[in-house]
C-alpha cells in the first residue's frame, strides 16, 4: 500500500505532468519542417596531472604522483519533432604514494540515452534510460577486501515523462513512472548485501550461505532529472546534474539525491582547470560508521556521500 508520502508525491508529478500537457495545448506551435535532419557529434577530454616530490624536507611530507582522465562525449540527432540525446561520461584516476603500490582514485561511468517527441516549443513525451557503474575492481588499502567492481553496483533508471527544454541550456525531466534497479554482480559483494541488495541467507548455526545473496534490487517511483550548462563567466563553464528518486514501494519520504556539478576555467587552447563535487544520498546503502570517535567502526547506516576533485591539466575539445 502507499503511504501518504507516496500518494502524495505520484500526485505532484502527476499535476506537474498534467500542467505541462497544458502548456503545450496552449502554445500550439508550427509544425516542424521534416527535412531537418540532424548529427552533432562531439565531447570534451581532460588529463590532470599531480606531483610532490621531497628532499630533506623538514616538515616531512610523501612523494606523490596522480594522474585524473575525464571525457565527456555525446551525439545528438534531430529529426522533425524526434530528438535523440546520448551521452557517455568517463573518469578514471590513479595515484601512487611512496611506498605504496599504484591505487585508483577515481572511477566512473555513466551512460545516458534520452528519446523525446516534440510536443510543443518546449515540452517532449520524454523516454530516459541512464546507466551508471565503474570500470575496474577497487579493493581496500591493504588489498584484501573487495569493495566495488564493473557492474557491482551499476544504477539503471528507465524513465517515461515530460522534458522542459526552455533553452539549449536547460533541461528538466519530470517522471511519475520510473523504475531504479541496482545491480550487484560479483556474488561476494552481493552475499554481503553490499549497496542495499538482499544478502545472503543463513544456516542453522547463523553463517551466510555463500552464493545465496541477490544481485537485482528493484524500486518503482517518481524521478525529477535537472540538467544545466552553460559560460557562467568567461571562459568558465558550469555543469550541473540534478537527480531526485523517491521510490513508492518503501520509505518514500527518503528521497535519493544525486548532485554532480563541475566547473571547468579554460586558461587556453590545451591548458585548462577543473573543480568537481559530487553528493549523494541513498537511504538503503549502509557507510561504516564511527559513533564514538575512538577511530574504530562501531556501525553502520545511511550518510551523505561527498567527493571533491580539483586538476590542472591538458584538454581537447573535438566535433
Amino acid at each position: 500500500m502507499f503511504s501518504s508520502f507516496s500518494r502524495t508525491f505520484l500526485l505532484l508529478l502527476l499535476v506537474l505532468t498534467s500542467l505541462a500537457a497544458t502548456a503545450v495545448a496552449q502554445e500550439a506551435p508550427k509544425a516542424p519542417q521534416d527535412t531537418v535532419n540532424i548529427w552533432d557529434f562531439g565531447g570534451l577530454g581532460t588529463v590532470n596531472f599531480s606531483q610532490v616530490s621531497l628532499s630533506n624536507w623538514a616538515a616531512g611530507g610523501q612523494n606523490t604522483v596522480s594522474v585524473l582522465g575525464n571525457a565527456n562525449l555525446f551525439a545528438n540527432y534531430e529529426q522533425g519533432k524526434n530528438t535523440w540525446n546520448n551521452s557517455l561520461d568517463l573518469t578514471y584516476g590513479l595515484v601512487k604514494l611512496e611506498g605504496r603500490r599504484v591505487q585508483k582514485s577515481d572511477d566512473k561511468l555513466e551512460l545516458n540515452l534520452k528519446y523525446g517527441y516534440r510536443a510543443s516549443k518546449r515540452w517532449f513525451y520524454t523516454s530516459q534510460l541512464n546507466i551508471k557503474t565503474q570500470l575496474t575492481p577497487t579493493y581496500s588499502i591493504t588489498r584484501d577486501t573487495l569493495i566495488s567492481n564493473f557492474f557491482s553496483p551499476a544504477s539503471v533508471l528507465a524513465s517515461l515523462g515530460m522534458d522542459y527544454k526552455p533553452n539549449s541550456k536547460l533541461s528538466v525531466f519530470i517522471s511519475p513512472f520510473t523504475g531504479k534497479f541496482t545491480i550487484v554482480a560479483n556474488q561476494r559483494l552481493a552475499d554481503r548485501g553490499a549497496f542495499g541488495v538482499e544478502r545472503a541467507e543463513k544456516d542453522v548455526e547463523g553463517n551466510p550461505i555463500p552464493g545465496t545473496g541477490k544481485h537485482l534490487r528493484r524500486e518503482f517511483g517518481g524521478y525529477v532529472n535537472v540538467r544545466y550548462k552553460n559560460e557562467i563567466f568567461k571562459n568558465i563553464t558550469l555543469q550541473s546534474k540534478l537527480d531526485l528518486f523517491s521510490n513508492y514501494l518503501r520509505n518514500p519520504e527518503n528521497v535519493d539525491v544525486n548532485w554532480e556539478n563541475l566547473l571547468n576555467f579554460k586558461v587556453n587552447k590545451t591548458i585548462s582547470a577543473s573543480l568537481f563535487a559530487h553528493m549523494i544520498y541513498d537511504d538503503d546503502v549502509n557507510i561504516d560508521v564511527d559513533r564514538d570517535g575512538d577511530g574504530k567502526t562501531d556501525g553502520r547506516g545511511p550518510r551523505l556521500q561527498v567527493k571533491q576533485t580539483l586538476g590542472i591539466g591538458i584538454s581537447y575539445k573535438f566535433k
